[in-house]
């Protein structure tokens, strides 16, 4: 995952994590936020070494660290990582600071706990909950081989979610200059070797506008006649497509003139028609834009101009000069770049006049260029799967592993606030998965095989599960601090007796 500086780094570096507990998943999750920079880290943990701990947290110093404080021992030996990013250790109690000062963990732009007691946890979602703009809450649980993490959030806006779509290059809506050139084109008379450079897109653009002012025209290598009335229109129908396609290669003057097969394979561009995207579309009816105020979150306002913008002809996105790779020349290639950037230039300026609030413009500037791939995210309070048995049974018949890693841990987490310090049985936990189930549904098949590894090792933090934990939830913090990429909106688990994750 790539995090571009402008945006990203930036909004990392200024960030301050709380981390609460300094167990080995803990500190391997911390290591993978201050190797790429994270701004400040706190870790929050009253308790003290343990063997235990020495024996499978790297960030501790074995022997000679048993007895001190974990969370100090912990970050003065993640503040060697990078000398850059601020540590704090905070040997506080948890319990007793939601108790007498809950708003302390208001002041992080994320919290992250790792096996925090059932609780305590519960306590502390709730409260983070109450107010929307409190900081997203990452839940990890671990036992053995098993794992999940979970983020708490209420709404997550992303600009640079970097889609595998790209944008349109508009070549069936082209705009004025892209048509001249297109059509200016003399393809007749022009030097070989320059018609071998011709960027597939006035190829395109120029075949397309031949094709809808042509009258009629026969489409061979069919057993049936065929006459096509174009009237305007591209081409529609599968012979309509056939003969468009053909009409491209045969504007080749050499047999191996790749750029006149580039553009055949790219012809769907030219019957695919240009709009807004439904996904786009389906957010100018979100909420936000209905109570609109000059301190919404930019995004909004920025998604208010684009739905206006796209109330205007040619009822598109704003264009962008990104191109995509093609075979050209550097003279060609500039050409199409320097139209494309002029055109984008005037857009984006009529962009910005339907904006009523100031905006920074590197904002705009990555607004615009990602219009095609925005995404508004609403996420759902810890614990809401397991209070809503309708949601378990879903899980259940979608996800039967996944569920079955679910259920086990939250046997356990429920069962050790009734047990405490008493070893979980096999029976025990069942009973206790169950008894989140309505009293007609099963438990999964699947559960039988997971239920036994968290009753054999319901405390171990593993070095190998809090490795690959680490590197999974680090990723996912950091598409949320920097707000690129889409993150995992559901609960995600984990085998490492099988080696897979999924997500519910």
């Amino acid at each position: 995952m790539t995090v571009s500086y402008a945006s990203g780094q930036s909004a990392l570096e200024n960030a301050h994590l709380l981390v609460i507990s300094g167990s080995a998943t803990s500190t391997s999750i911390l290591k993978n936020l201050v190797l790429p920079g994270i701004g400040k880290f706190t870790v929050l943990d009253h308790a003290q070494v343990t063997p235990e701990d020495a024996g499978n947290n790297f960030f501790l110093e074995g022997p000679s660290s048993i007895g001190k404080s974990r969370a100090e021992e912990a970050v003065r030996l993640l503040g060697e990582l990078n000398e850059g990013v601020v540590a704090v250790a905070d040997t506080s109690n948890v319990e007793e600071l939601l108790e007498t000062n809950p708003f302390y963990f208001t002041s992080f732009s994320i919290v992250l706990v790792h096996n925090l007691e059932s609780k305590l946890l519960d306590k502390l979602s709730t409260f983070l909950w109450s107010v929307d703009s409190f900081p997203p809450l990452v839940v990890i649980r671990s036992a053995g081989f098993l794992a999940e993490f979970f983020i708490q959030f209420h709404e997550h806006t992303i600009i640079e979610s970097h889609s595998e779509t790209a944008p349109s290059l508009r070549i069936d809506k082209a705009f004025p200059a892209l048509l001249e050139y297109s059509t200016s084109l003399d393809f007749a008379t022009m030097d070989p070797t320059d018609h071998t450079h011709i960027p597939y897109v006035p190829i395109l653009v120029r075949a397309l506008q031949d094709w809808k002012k042509a009258v009629s025209m026969s489409i061979p290598d069919y057993t049936f006649p065929y006459t096509a009335q174009h009237d305007g229109r591209p081409p529609q129908t599968y012979p309509e497509k056939t003969a468009f396609k053909k009409s491209i290669l045969d504007m080749k003057v050499k047999f191996d003139e790749e750029n006149f097969d580039e553009a055949e394979s790219q012809a769907y561009r030219c019957w695919s028609e240009t709009g807004v995207p439904s996904d786009i579309a389906a957010l100018f009816q979100d909420p936000q834009l209905s109570n609109l105020s000059p301190d919404s979150p930019p995004f909004f306002h920025l998604l208010e101009a684009l739905r206006k913008f796209t109330l205007e002809p040619p009822h598109t996105l704003p264009l962008t000069s990104t191109l995509p790779d093609m075979k050209a020349n550097t003279d060609g290639y500039i050409h199409l770049q320097k139209l494309y950037k002029a055109r984008a230039d005037e857009e984006k300026a009529r962009f910005k006049s339907y904006l009523t609030v100031p905006i920074d413009d590197a904002m705009i500037d990555s607004f615009v260029k990602n219009a095609h791939a925005l995404k508004v995210l609403r996420g759902k309070k810890w614990g809401a799967l397991d209070t809503d048995p309708t949601l378990l049974v879903n899980a259940i018949a979608g996800s039967p592993k996944q569920a079955s890693i679910h259920l086990s841990l939250s046997a356990l987490s429920a069962l050790s606030t009734k047990q405490v310090g008493v070893p979980p049985t096999v029976e025990a936990l069942t009973a206790e998965a169950q008894a989140l189930l309505a009293p007609s549904t099963e438990l999964p098949e699947e559960f039988g095989e997971y239920i036994g590894e968290v009753a054999r090792a319901p405390t171990a933090d593993l070095p190998n599960t809090a490795a690959l934990l680490g590197g999974l939830v680090a990723q996912e913090v950091i598409k949320f601090i920097t707000k690129q990429y889409v993150p995992i909106e559901s609960y995600c688990t984990i085998d490492l007796v099988e080696t897979w994750t999924g997500v519910i």
